[in-house]
């Protein structure tokens, strides 16, 4: 059996029996005014963070989730959206797919201004999504690409590149982690599924999302996620565990390189009245300039009356490109 056809199994049982927390840390429900999510949807949350941030739901957009889980992430993004198949739900497990249209039904009881229609739902594999090229202006997945292992990661990044519109986005949440694992746990199947032995460092989750042509990278947030210890898994040292939720956008590529916002801040605090490095960045005197990693490094070469920030690993819009 393969490590993808054990995380079918996994979630197929799932889906038949509600495990709160099967894989994932119990994370803070999203409410909206007018917003009832049925108990059911929450106890069949899967995932790490939300991929639900209202920025990126404007005019009416058009919605791809992959991995629908019991459909609660579907249903809030329903709620932006409010037509008919405006949200598509893609998973590969008929269980799955099967709750969630139940789900939804719970739903329309419980939200006068849902209807089910509004999601279309439709079996198919991340690696080969049924969806045509360029057709979609947000994509989301949460806590499943890091199961994937690199050959299929790649795989699955291209898919949702390839079905985004121009400057679409990639909105994600999935675990991450910066230390080593061995090999135990790295080819532990179970564990993989989990959601626990797949994560890899946050640069090399950003490099397959830039290697695939995504020009800008926002990291919205970073949280504590899992320890994996000896007296509980096969490790002889503690292996800490973060989730991220990261948005990952189909803007052309600068010719300088991607654009990766981690949270960096800029203030200059010279004499003038505002500093311009000619370069497209104008910064008033003491007014805080978010900025993305690459212009952190340029402006910090540009002059020694600019104070860069460290990373905050919380980003949510605006700055310097």
């Amino acid at each position: 059996m393969s490590y993808l056809e054990a995380t079918n199994d996994l979630y197929k049982e799932a889906a038949l029996t509600p495990d709160v927390g099967l894989c994932c840390t119990t994370n803070p429900i999203w409410q909206f005014p007018g917003l009832s999510i049925p108990k059911i949807m929450q106890e069949m949350n899967y995932g790490c963070g939300s991929t639900v941030s209202a920025q990126d739901l404007v005019n009416n957009p058009k919605v791809l989730y992959v991995g629908v889980g019991g459909g609660m992430e579907l249903l809030q993004f329903s709620y932006f959206s409010r037509q008919k198949g405006g949200v598509t739900g893609v998973d590969v497990v008929d269980e799955m797919l099967e709750a969630s249209k139940q789900n939804f039904k719970l739903a329309e009881e419980e939200n006068d201004w849902f209807k089910s229609e509004f999601v279309n739902l439709v079996k198919g594999d991340a690696l080969n999504l049924p969806v045509e090229d360029e057709s979609i202006d947000v994509a989301a997945q949460n806590c499943l690409f890091n199961i994937f292992k690199t050959e299929d990661l790649k795989k699955a990044i291209s898919e949702m590149y390839r079905v985004l519109k121009p400057h679409g986005r990639l909105v994600m949440s999935d675990p991450t982690c910066e230390q080593p694992m061995n090999e135990t746990l790295r080819n532990d199947d179970s564990l993989r599924a989990l959601c626990l032995s797949g994560s890899i460092p946050i640069k090399d989750y950003v490099k397959a999302l830039t290697d695939a042509g995504f020009g800008t990278i926002e990291i919205r947030s970073r949280k504590s996620y899992r320890v994996l210890s000896p007296n509980h898994y096969p490790t002889d040292e503690l292996v800490f565990i973060e989730s991220i939720e990261i948005a990952a956008i189909k803007d052309p590529m600068p010719k300088d390189g991607p654009c990766i916002f981690t949270g960096k801040t800029a203030i200059y605090y010279g004499d003038e009245e505002y500093f311009d490095d000619n370069a497209g960045h104008v910064l008033m005197q003491n007014q805080p300039l978010a900025i993305c990693d690459k212009t952190a490094r340029q402006l910090a070469q540009a002059s020694d009356q600019i104070h860069i920030s460290e990373s905050t690993w919380h980003y949510n819009g605006g700055g310097c490109c």
